[in-house]
């Protein structure tokens, strides 16, 4: 699905096992890409969390709430989960720091990033007036809370009212106590 299609988004950060990280990122791109992809989940992004080794930050978009309900019983319900679910969570020690998102924009990715991936720079603001960007700060998307109710109970989301800035080249705007994180994208990221 294209990314301007998804309604939808999650923002998961995941708080892993110490020097566990690479093992569930191995473990995800072999095994849960295409895997949600083929039940209609636009995964946005899979990064590593500077600063954090033990941080774990994905993006994983839906076209509406009914699919989400959907693509999240095919996955959690479904044989790759069922083989593979005692593997992740056993990474983990906490993957309930969910936000369910609305985009207000969604960009399109630049098609030469160059040979070297770059960062991506995140804001997590409660709602309100956001400064400008720095002139160096190129969007990826925007987001806002989206305020209805999870159709799938058996993952947590976190109650906020936010709005989420992604971007590369300068940090992300943001109020001043906005959650910053700068995050480095994986093999199989979508962003950047």
């Amino acid at each position: 699905m294209d990314p301007s299609e998804c309604g939808v988004v999650e923002l998961r950060r995941y708080l892993l096992r110490p020097g566990r990280r690479d093992e569930l990122i191995e473990l995800f791109e072999r095994e849960f890409v295409e895997s949600q992809e083929v039940l209609g989940v636009c995964l946005l992004g899979l990064f590593r969390e500077e600063g954090d080794e033990d941080r774990f930050v994905w993006f994983r978009g839906y076209r509406d709430l009914e699919s989400r309900i959907a693509a999240l019983q095919g996955f959690y319900e479904g044989p790759v989960w069922a083989r593979h679910a005692r593997a992740a969570n056993a990474t983990m020690i906490d993957s309930d720091d969910v936000l369910l998102l609305k985009p207000i924009t969604v960009y399109e990715r630049a098609e030469d990033h160059g040979a070297e991936r770059q960062p991506v720079e995140v804001a997590i603001s409660e709602v309100g007036p956001l400064p400008a960007p720095d002139p160096g700060f190129r969007p990826l998307a925007h987001f806002e809370t989206l305020h209805a109710e999870n159709g799938y109970p058996g993952l947590p989301v976190r109650d906020a009212n936010v709005v989420v800035t992604v971007g590369t080249g300068a940090p992300a705007p943001g109020a001043p106590d906005a959650l910053r994180l700068r995050l480095d994208p994986t093999r199989r990221s979508f962003w950047p």
